[in-house]
């Protein structure tokens, strides 16, 4: 058992660090898959096996009052401490083995849907239940690939929604391996269409190309434009990360020439552009990027950088609402963080 551990330990770092790029040179990639799936893996088995750890030394004082154990008739009573150490790692390990395989089990089974309602001042009584099916952070890959994608897109035509928002980190690598994956977008139903904004990875593998596939499957990319919608209006800007690619956001472009006294629905992956977005006078903001945290305690962690990190709060006369997301980066684990695709129900004062 300690030889097994220690090689998990030596080995495991080494898989992280070739999982971590997402693109190894000369190797394929569905061997890039095996390597992330160990390497990512390792890295949330050792963040729940560490915190199980330092709850068992806090409680290892109780039990050292406990009585010892006997291995046998035959065999020496075991000293409190060797039974005390047995107790701490071996639950420590059960612990870690089993919140991050029911993580595991929750990115895989795919996000459930949420639904709620937001009540807008200016939205007309015309546009009262209109539904927009929200979902972000796919991130397809070389773990999570087409059937995922295609499990998604079932689930969010079954809510039968006037309109979807996918908003950001749809892919994690290049057209040419992921081109499949993102096919069963095609297959998106929506009376009023499907929109797209880009998220901080498509940046990191030819957003442009990336934008160019999503629209071929009948997606269509709102790049800092708007579009007029009977009774609001809906908005994208791209992601900050594009800024490094002088393709980053545009508020102006987008919303500078519209007519506020119509509800403005701005698309925009990250929660903290919510700023500009209270600047331009948007009504409701939705963005994703967060995951919710994704891994426990790292809810706590997001709330030092984000406004919002899931949910629905109000920023003066703006409304932000943050999905947790669909998929999962870095280890296919969500712990205290489900997924989900949100069907955002607007509601008119005026109803």
């Amino acid at each position: 058992m300690r030889r097994t551990g220690s090689v998990m330990f030596v080995v495991g770092p080494l898989l992280l660090v070739l999982a971590l790029p997402h693109d190894l040179p000369g190797v394929p990639f569905r061997a890039e898959g095996v390597v992330d799936w160990l390497g990512f893996m390792w890295l949330a088995l050792f963040l729940y096996l560490l915190l199980a750890l330092v709850v068992g030394e806090a409680a290892r004082p109780l039990l050292h009052r406990l009585p010892a154990a006997v291995d046998a008739p035959r065999e020496p009573v075991l000293s409190r401490r060797v039974f005390v150490s047995r107790v701490v790692g071996g639950g420590a390990a059960a612990v870690a083995l089993g919140t991050v395989g029911f993580g595991a089990y929750g990115v895989l089974r795919g996000p459930r849907v949420k639904r709620i309602t937001v009540p807008l001042a200016k939205l007309p009584r015309s546009a009262h239940g209109f539904r927009i099916a929200v979902v972000s952070d796919l991130h397809l890959g070389p773990l999570l690939g087409r059937g995922f994608a295609q499990h998604v897109v079932d689930t969010i035509n079954s809510t039968q929604p006037d309109l979807i928002a996918v908003v950001g980190d749809l892919v994690d690598g290049s057209v040419q391996d992921l081109g499949p994956a993102v096919a069963p977008l095609a297959q998106l139903r929506a009376r009023h269409g499907s929109f797209f904004v880009t998220g901080n990875h498509e940046y990191l593998y030819d957003a442009r190309r990336w934008i160019d596939v999503v629209r071929d499957l009948g997606v269509h990319p709102l790049e800092n434009a708007l579009v007029e919608l009977p009774g609001f209006d809906l908005a994208g800007v791209n992601d900050v990360e594009g800024k490094r690619q002088e393709q980053g956001p545009d508020f102006a472009r987008a919303l500078g020439d519209r007519d506020r006294s119509r509800t403005a629905v701005l698309l925009a992956h990250q929660p903290r552009m919510i700023d500009e977005a209270v600047e331009h006078g948007v009504d409701l903001q939705l963005s994703g990027h967060t995951h919710g945290g994704q891994l426990w305690p790292g809810p706590y962690v997001a709330e030092l950088v984000m406004p919002t990190v899931a949910g629905l709060h109000r920023y003066g006369d703006t409304q932000l609402y943050v999905t947790r997301g669909a998929g999962a980066w870095g280890p296919p684990v969500r712990v205290g963080a489900p997924s989900d695709i949100t069907v955002i129900e607007l509601a008119s004062r005026q109803a």
